[in-house]
């Protein structure tokens, strides 16, 4: 075993997106995972498009490291099943609505009380008190409630826009990963376990404040929505595709405007700081638009980079795989999965000098560690093979069908 996070064991009664996500950042890092899933449906992620081998995209992206076990946690031996694989777990993660863990018989006192120094991670999506709490949640419901579609569109008077990825989900997951590590940690120090709480709404908006609310930061300020902008967009048209420059100092302003040979723009007083750059944005923008726009981008990339003006070309997906930064950083690999095949994917962002994350196995098929995860909490063939005939647990795809009830 290798990664900072060896030895440690996840209970993950996450589905979608950003719950999933989470544990699998940890599961890179060197987390076991043991990933427990409904009985003959599992994640819904699994269902979605782009499939190969029955296998989509999403979920063999946001679930590899993981080892998979279908449990009926609505039947009273379902749930023991669950106590079982809890007594030596190190961290238990669901993303139920608020109270159904509760309901179950599976939440943090339930838990706690079998395992007193589990950390436990409840993710919703608007937390456990308030107006919305049952209220459901997808990812542009937090985007649109949190003010991100509105500072996407530039300005409180323009019509809001969704940012065209799951931003939400992904921050959360985020969050939450450094959350769980954040309360190991802990327990390290005192011994304790303790119920962590994250909702998505808190996780956006921790993201946004201080870019985004600068204006609100101030209580006793009134902002007017005509000055309330709080996003530009700095992708600029060349004579052959796209580019971003972005000049926030004075001394990268002043670089421009030279690289450009633009000496009445580096005079001008609409730009002459920040601030002033900032009030004059529209105008500012569309002076960089003018001098780019009858250039390649490859030849606009040469003439600011000599002059240290911070730039880049706007890639296409297909190109991004290809760029040499990105081959040179080694950040894209390729492995092969047991169902689905070759893959491309994308490493854990963090290199850990002496603990290095790794790649052991990709995303589990539905139930396929049934037999070896029970037979590691203590169970011996009979009794699996029992709860199996009772439908407890599921052996949909496990490599030992003897298991599985009769057909």
């Amino acid at each position: 075993m290798s990664g900072p996070y060896a030895g440690i064991r996840i209970v993950d009664l996450t589905s979608m997106l950003s719950g999933p996500w989470a544990t699998t950042i940890l599961g890179d890092q060197g987390a076991d995972v043991i990933k427990v899933e409904v009985p003959g449906s599992g994640d819904h992620v699994r269902s979605l498009g782009n499939q190969r081998a029955g296998m989509s995209a999403m979920f063999l992206n946001i679930n590899r490291n993981k080892r998979s076990i279908t449990i009926d946690l609505k039947m009273e031996e379902g749930r023991q099943v669950l106590f079982d694989l809890v007594r030596n777990a190190d961290v238990v993660v669901q993303n139920f609505r608020p109270g159904v863990v509760e309901r179950l018989g599976v939440g943090y006192d339930d838990i706690s009380a079998i395992n007193p120094g589990i950390v436990y991670l409840s993710l919703s999506g608007f937390g456990e008190k308030g107006p919305w709490v049952d209220k459901p949640v997808y990812d542009p419901v937090i985007q649109a409630v949190s003010g991100l579609t509105t500072i996407q569109a530039g300005s409180d008077t323009e019509r809001p826009r969704l940012v065209r990825t799951v931003l939400p989900d992904k921050f959360s997951a985020m969050c939450a990963a450094q959350a769980m590590g954040a309360a190991l940690f802990h327990r390290q120090r005192t011994g304790k376990g303790q119920h962590v709480r994250l909702s998505m709404l808190d996780a956006v908006l921790s993201f946004l404040w201080a870019s985004d609310f600068g204006g609100q930061t101030y209580p006793d300020l009134n902002v007017d929505n005509n000055a309330a902008a709080s996003f530009i967009d700095l992708i600029y048209q060349t004579k052959d595709g796209y580019m971003t420059v972005s000049t926030m100092s004075n001394k990268e302003w002043q670089a421009f405007c030279s690289a450009v040979g633009d000496e009445a723009l580096a005079k001008d007083p609409r730009f002459l700081t920040p601030k002033l750059r900032d009030k004059n944005v529209n105008e500012r923008l569309q002076a960089i638009q003018a001098h780019l726009l009858d250039y390649t981008t490859e030849k606009n990339l040469e003439r600011l980079e000599a002059k240290g003006v911070p730039c880049a070309p706007a890639l296409t997906r297909n190109e991004v795989i290809d760029h040499p930064q990105v081959k040179a950083m080694g950040t894209i690999f390729e492995s092969e999965h047991h169902a689905a095949g070759r893959l491309r994917q994308v490493r854990n962002a963090a290199r850990f000098e002496t603990s290095p994350a790794v790649h052991r196995h990709g995303a589990p098929l539905l139930g396929q560690h049934c037999r070896e995860i029970l037979i590691q909490a203590g169970y011996d063939d009979d009794r699996i093979r029992a709860l199996g005939e009772k439908g407890v647990v599921g052996f949909e795809n496990d490599p030992h069908p003897e298991m599985r009830a009769a057909e």
